[in-house]
């Protein structure tokens, strides 16, 4: 029997051993709700027992510190006094912290007279929760991360709608009749869309890209929640991910080409020339009259040894925009290349016969070129490449008449841009 009380005993002291009031939060209590409230000092006397009693009750008195600030601020605005928005939202923040610890001890397991494993504190995690819903109905953190983003101070502005917009997932917050007064509405949404742009201003590339993964499949803002991902991918050198995603932006709004364009530059710019060529097929289709997207097929097509292609696309370029120079001048390229291949292989014929009628056919080809280039030198005349590639063609005709004058005029042109 004298065994069995002394457990009794024992269990008592787990589940209650904290009961007894520490000295320290009674002055905390009371310099917070005197007629002149002084925070400062209750958050020192709270400080100090929290150190020697770290309990799931004295965290609770700390977060209720903070929370008689808020309160205090609110009343100051509702009698028109000056509010101290930045000393209210860190207030908030702070007690909000302290009650996530307070909750977190109240739930630590212990024994009760009958043995049974119950919460240490039972009744802590009601009492908190209302102050929850408090703060999330009134909307204090999302106040607070305003008043940080009008200062420029991303990163807080991101922490205070992180810690809003995490309220409805809290575990102490799972109680049916809370959740119906946190829905997960548009306002919501939007909340969650802001933190993603705070997290985007303060670089903090991991964070953004986490609150972005739970958008981008949404409605809301879904082309720009779509299009920061990438760029957010983008900065950390995550090409897996950033093709990934303009892969199923690209799909998904067809009608919105800055997807697909940065995938067709991706893949340009990694040398993938022939899946470029097969993204911008999908854009012509898409966008039949956009001359830029011919323009850049012809290029390609040219790199690729498809000379007929490349210069059908040039001709549908031009005729979408008669004014695109470099349309005209990729003609006069395709033949110029072709010509200079050709003068390659010429070096290598031996006999004599051969090898002029090699080089009479690779001048044809040059000559081809040449209106191409003079058109677009017309088109734009501040274009060096053009000109310089127009006075290599008169130097090789220099022997025709008029071309040696043509010569002398493109070297002053180039001497005077």
């Amino acid at each position: 029997m004298r065994k069995t009380l002394i457990l009794a005993a024992l269990v008592l002291m787990s589940a209650g051993c904290f009961a007894q009031k520490n000295p320290l939060v009674k002055k905390a209590k009371s310099a917070m709700n005197s007629e002149t409230p002084d925070f400062r000092a209750a958050r020192d006397f709270i400080e100090e027992a929290l150190v020697a009693e770290p309990t799931a009750e004295n965290y609770y008195w700390a977060g209720m510190i903070g929370y008689k600030e808020v309160q205090r601020e609110l009343y100051n605005q509702m009698m028109g006094q000056g509010v101290d928005a930045a000393a209210e939202g860190a207030a908030c923040e702070e007690s909000y912290k302290y009650w996530l610890k307070a909750d977190e001890l109240a739930q630590v397991p212990v024994l009760d007279k009958k043995g049974n494993t119950v919460p240490t504190d039972p009744k802590m995690r009601g009492k908190i929760s209302k102050y929850m819903l408090e703060y999330y109905t009134n909307q204090e953190l999302v106040k607070y991360g305003i008043h940080l983003n009008e200062t420029r101070d991303y990163a807080g502005a991101y922490n205070a709608f992180k810690l809003h917009i995490e309220i409805p997932d809290l575990e102490m917050m799972q109680d049916p009749k809370l959740q119906k007064e946190m829905p997960r509405d548009t306002v919501y949404t939007q909340y969650k869309y802001y933190a993603a742009i705070f997290a985007v201003q303060a670089e903090m590339h991991p964070e953004a890209i986490e609150v972005l993964k739970q958008l981008k499949d949404g409605d809301y803002e879904a082309i720009a929640v779509n299009q920061f991902l990438y760029q957010e991918y983008l900065a950390l050198k995550d090409t897996a991910n950033f093709v990934a995603t303009l892969q199923e932006a690209a799909a998904r709004f067809p009608q919105e080409p800055w997807f697909l364009q940065n995938l067709i530059n991706f893949y340009i710019f990694s040398g993938q020339e022939q899946t470029a060529i097969d993204y911008l097929a999908t854009a012509i289709e898409r966008e039949p009259n956009v001359a830029q997207y011919h323009l850049i097929k012809g290029n390609l097509d040219e790199n690729q040894g498809n000379y007929e292609v490349a210069l059908s696309e040039f001709d549908k370029a031009l005729a979408l925009d008669p004014t695109m120079a470099d349309a005209m001048a990729g003609k006069g390229r395709v033949y110029y290349n072709q010509a200079v291949k050709l003068n390659e292989a010429a070096a290598l014929i031996s006999d004599n016969k051969a090898y002029k009628k090699a080089l009479d056919e690779m001048n044809e080809v040059f000559r081809k070129s040449l209106p191409f280039f003079e058109k677009a030198h017309e088109m734009a005349p501040q274009d060096r490449s053009y000109l310089q590639t127009l006075k290599t063609l008169y130097y090789r005709f220099r022997n025709e008449p008029g071309m040696e004058a043509k010569y002398n005029e493109a070297s002053e042109k180039l001497n005077n841009l």
